[in-house]
């Protein structure tokens, strides 16, 4: 009997990821200009670039490294963590990793079993939804309000003897919303009476405006138990395509997570590890003075975006570089996406794959450009919408 060829079943439920469709469409439509991918304009540090070019001239250096980082970026983290975000080193342990999507996968890997639930909340960022199902666990999706912020009552309605985790991202992806202090000790309050670990993704931490901050659910008194908390460089210090990211653990984690990494990766790469220890000894300044650029054309685009009054909703985003545009008529996002690329050469990515319901949504990055390239962009945006033509409504 002939034997059937086939990839493995728990991956043929897993949604494809949105970002090579879009760039494939992209690559076929020249002189798109791009508002979907989540990188910034600018790249690492000089001195971060310096660092490396001697990198190599010692042995070692091209041997296996330990598995945790190595000690002077463990180091330099431990300062960032305690001077940056209130969080010390007592009952946690610091893990780094090829980005904070690998720490996310190593998180869940350490603290759930098959079929148990990980609580996200709605929108949510697509490769945590992802990583969850590939584990044989479950995203339980738990929407938030009209301004994308958290409703307590709902995640605790959600939470059952299965939970293992609660999961936020503040500065949120992909609705540039950034959660309120009180919502955040609100939901690590919740977690640990719970028993259920609190998983904070703050990859964006860095990038908020207006009168928005950034609050470190781990730096609360007795958080240290039950706190995940993730960060990366790929965002705040132009190191995407480094792969640095690291982890603030509970100390009871350790073992496993250390399993995780030994058998998927064993270290990070030593080489972007040494080029993460010159950048953290820059330090956010260097972020800070980007942001401070951004926030120009942050609201450039929002005064540009304002034209749509009528055809979109676009609620409050004082972080990330993101806008999550409501269309305000019955239509397939990725029908409109595609229509933009095409007929309006720009590009968005569609909500849908956010776990939207109830509507059509566009997320929109301004991150990677300059001011000149976000007009170009978001008035390309911005007629594209104006005239959508009938055709795309829902039948």
């Amino acid at each position: 009997m002939a034997v059937r060829i086939q990839p493995a079943r728990r991956m043929t439920d897993i949604q494809a990821p949105i970002m090579p469709i879009i760039a494939d469409l992209i690559a076929a439509n020249p002189d798109t200009i791009t508002l979907g991918q989540g990188v910034v304009s600018y790249g690492p540090p000089p001195a971060a670039i310096a660092h490396t070019k001697r990198f190599g001239e010692t042995l070692n250096e091209h041997r296996y490294q330990a598995v945790a980082g190595i000690p002077e970026l463990i180091e330099q983290i431990d300062l960032k963590l305690a001077n940056e975000n209130s969080i010390g080193r007592d009952g946690r342990e610091v893990v780094v990793t090829a980005g904070a999507n690998m720490a996310f996968l190593s998180a869940i890997l350490a603290i759930a079993d098959p079929g148990d639930e990980i609580i996200l909340l709605r929108p949510f960022y697509f490769n945590h939804e992802m990583a969850i199902r590939m584990i044989g666990c479950i995203p339980v999706l738990v929407d938030t309000d009209e301004n994308y912020q958290p409703v307590l009552g709902a995640i605790e309605e959600a939470i059952t003897s299965r939970t293992r985790a609660v999961v936020t991202v503040s500065p949120n992806n992909p609705t540039g919303a950034t959660y309120s202090k009180q919502s955040l000790i609100d939901i690590n309050s919740l977690c640990g009476s719970r028993g259920i670990f609190h998983i904070s993704d703050e990859a964006y931490e860095y990038f908020v405006y207006d009168d928005a901050s950034h609050f470190s659910a781990a730096s609360l008194p007795g958080s240290e138990g039950h706190t995940i908390s993730l960060y990366s460089l790929s965002k705040a210090y132009g190191f995407a395509s480094w792969r640095i990211g690291f982890m603030a653990i509970p100390t009871l984690l350790r073992d496993s997570v250390i399993k995780v990494q030994d058998t998927n990766l064993i270290c990070a790469p030593v080489v972007s590890q040494q080029a993460a220890v010159a950048a953290l000894r820059v330090g956010r300044s260097y972020c800070d003075e980007q942001v401070h650029v951004l926030s120009e054309v942050r609201r450039l685009a929002l005064g540009l975006l304002g034209e749509l009054d009528d055809v979109v909703t676009i609620p409050p985003a004082k972080g990330a570089f993101y806008f999550f545009l409501r269309i305000n008529r019955d239509v397939d996002a990725m029908d409109v996406a595609r229509y933009l690329i095409e007929k309006h050469k720009v590009a968005v990515v569609p909500g849908d794959t956010f776990g939207t319901v109830g509507g059509s949504y566009l997320r929109v990055s301004y991150g990677a450009l300059d001011k000149g390239t976000v007009s170009a962009g978001i008035a390309r945006l911005v007629e594209g919408l104006s005239e959508m033509p009938n055709s795309l409504a829902r039948s």
